[in-house]
């Protein structure tokens, strides 16, 4: 096929007086040279179109693809991860990975919380706070565990998230409200084990290809899955396969809030046990990150024994068998 690829380059944002945080979630260039050899080796061309803005101008000069490879974040509103996929729909051109409506409704947590737990899959209690006015109405008891409602690769979870009174829950609150300019998260604490579950395929054909457990090794915020712990993981993370029976009842419940949230191709759904070592539903990622060692979707291949073309050529695989479907 000639795939054509489209993402937000972390260093082209970088040129644009953007720092380090606001481009945490875009990808490197070793990212997409390993995504367009990869495809290439399996047989395909390969097109780099790059951000929605580039694709807008490809697609209005007639361009087209028989598939886009979609990795693309976007920058600004709820609606970010969906515009370029929004844009593919538009023209009839299939793409990888979710469409508008699950990209938009997973990126925004507390919307995709509500959804599973109406679905009955277990998911810590929460509320959100639009503003400041709304701290004083948290009904929800100490300790608490509060982030940014619609930020990715941790964004503004710190030693900080974890809060043990009001103080700590105004002064938090208040602090993320300024900083990212979106409402916040607020959940009961859960204190037990950490997974990731990598997912390939869609709806009735998706498949849980692995449970990561995330066990953090001291360093300056060591219950805390944060921001600076997964940018420093090689020295703060042990990631190693969870295979018993708790690992297996994380692998199911991600599957099932998968298929909930309408998932498809590939991605992961963060875990996390109570105090009881019950499983549950933190958030899914149905972009997650493609760095061929950094990321933890082929990190979970790899531990599994599936190689990194093997991941990409069943990526391209679910997305292919799709749109014949749809044919």
């Amino acid at each position: 096929m000639r795939i054509g690829i489209t993402f937000d380059l972390r260093e082209d944002y970088a040129r644009e007086g953007y720092d380090e945080e606001q481009t945490a979630e875009f990808d490197g260039i070793e990212t997409i040279l390993s995504i367009e050899s990869t495809l290439q080796a399996l047989g395909h061309s390969t097109e780099r179109i790059g951000q929605a803005h580039a694709l807008t101008r490809r697609l209005l000069h007639g361009d087209r693809w028989d598939m886009v490879f979609n990795i693309a974040e976007g920058m600004y509103g709820f609606g970010r991860q969906a515009l370029v996929p929004t844009l593919l729909d538009a023209y009839q051109i299939p793409y990888t990975f979710s469409d508008p409506l699950a990209l938009t409704v997973t990126l925004h947590k507390a919307t995709a919380k509500r959804i599973v737990r109406d679905s009955g899959i277990h998911t810590p209690d929460f509320g959100v706070v639009e503003t400041a006015a709304d701290i004083a109405g948290v009904a929800l008891p100490f300790p608490l565990f509060i982030k940014p409602v619609a930020e990715g690769t941790s964004k503004g979870i710190s030693a900080a998230s974890k809060i043990r009174n009001s103080t700590e829950l105004r002064t938090g609150c208040e602090q993320l409200l300024a900083r990212h300019r979106q409402p916040v998260l607020v959940e009961t604490y859960l204190p037990g084990r950490e997974f990731t579950v990598g997912i390939l395929g869609t709806g009735a054909a998706s498949r849980a290809i692995g449970v990561m457990e995330i066990q953090l090794q001291g360093g300056p915020e060591p219950e805390i899955y944060s921001y600076d712990n997964k940018k420093y993981y090689e020295e703060r993370v042990l990631a190693q396969l969870a295979t018993d029976a708790t690992g297996d009842a994380a692998a199911q419940l991600a599957l099932a809030a998968w298929k909930v949230l309408g998932g498809r191709d590939g991605g992961r759904v963060d875990v996390r046990c109570d105090a009881e070592g019950n499983v549950n539903f933190l958030e899914a990622n149905p972009l997650a990150g493609l760095h061929p060692k950094d990321s933890d979707l082929p990190l979970l291949g790899r531990l599994t024994g599936m190689s990194y073309v093997a991941l990409i050529e069943q990526i391209v695989a679910s997305a292919s068998s799709r749109t014949m479907e749809v044919r």
